[in-house]
């Protein structure tokens, strides 16, 4: 039986925009970029996205600790991140994906956020979005 699985990230998604600016901008390398809406026409809009992610866990799953991680990581570059919300219209969010083993036996991990957490999100307007799966 496959046992759980989560990952955390951290995403700045929006269109008709370059990753690579946000790169340069914040100067935080991303572990994933889509630049699908950097070469979309204006009358087709596309996604584009920029994301800071943790590995993927499967022993002892925090979602406190992991979302912590990806904050420690951001939360120096707060101003920037606000400013380049704001100059490319993009959307912040962080994302919990649980992939939960169908073993009876193996725990199913808790979900939450800690203070530090929280307050950055509501600082820079972001929203949570946590995803499950059942692994197969």
């Amino acid at each position: 039986m496959a046992s759980n699985k989560a990952r955390a990230h951290f995403t700045l998604s929006g269109y008709h925009f370059d990753p690579d600016d946000i790169t340069r901008l914040l100067g935080i390398e991303p572990t994933s970029v889509d630049a699908s809406g950097a070469r979309s026409p204006l009358d087709k809009p596309v996604i584009s996205s920029w994301e800071l992610s943790t590995g993927t866990m499967t022993d002892n799953i925090d979602v406190y600790k992991m979302t912590e991680i990806i904050i420690k990581k951001i939360e120096p570059a707060k101003e920037k991140i606000l400013q380049v919300i704001k100059s490319h219209n993009l959307s912040p969010r962080i994302g919990v994906v649980l992939v939960l083993s169908s073993d009876k036996n193996e725990s199913v991990p808790e979900v939450g956020f800690g203070t530090r957490t929280i307050r950055f999100l509501a600082d820079i307007g972001a929203f949570i979005n946590v995803e499950y799966k059942l692994s197969e």
